[in-house]
């Protein structure tokens, strides 16, 4: 009886490892893939990069609220990623664009989700002029589920990138 005790332990053991890894891997293949098109000015003449990549993670729930960390790729077309302004609805970065991309004038907006289009209001965008670029998370007029703003909790940099995180009452 012991060996069959012992043995069906062990066979809940065998389980729960893949179990768990299975789980804490979906928590890190959970982070939306977000694309913002990059759309050059009538006049622009330089080189643009095609799209710009950003990452939104959703926290794990808690009562009373949710909220979302995210991160854009600029360093993919920028250098000397620095905080212009950050207030509790925005964070503006301010970079400067790599040599091929340096006489880029076009703005960026949000054009797909994990491959959906999406059609809401562009809350990050960014802007190539002038040698910079000018990346701008706004959280002005995006409602949570209660109908209050959301609220920028977090804008900063990590790794050399502009990171945030934002959330909203539920």
């Amino acid at each position: 009886m012991k060996n069959d005790r012992n043995m069906k332990m062990s066979r809940s053991l065998f389980w729960a490892l893949p179990v768990s890894l299975i789980t804490s891997l979906g928590a890190a293949a959970g982070a939306t893939t977000i694309e913002l098109d990059v759309l050059p000015t009538l006049d622009s003449t330089g080189t643009c990069p095609e799209q710009l990549i950003a990452h939104e993670t959703l926290r794990p729930y808690v009562e009373g609220g949710s909220s979302r960390d995210g991160m854009i790729k600029l360093r993919d077309i920028a250098t000397d990623v620095r905080i212009a302004a950050s207030d509790l609805f925005s964070t503006t970065w301010v970079a400067t664009l790599k040599p091929e991309f340096r006489d880029c004038e076009a703005s960026a907006i949000i054009n797909r989700i994990d491959d959906e289009p999406y059609v809401g209001h562009s809350y990050l965008q960014v802007q190539l002029a002038a040698g910079e670029a000018i990346a701008i998370l706004d959280m002005t007029g995006i409602p949570d589920a209660n109908g209050l703003t959301s609220s920028l909790l977090f804008g900063g940099l990590r790794q050399g990138n502009p990171r945030w995180t934002w959330g909203g009452s539920d």
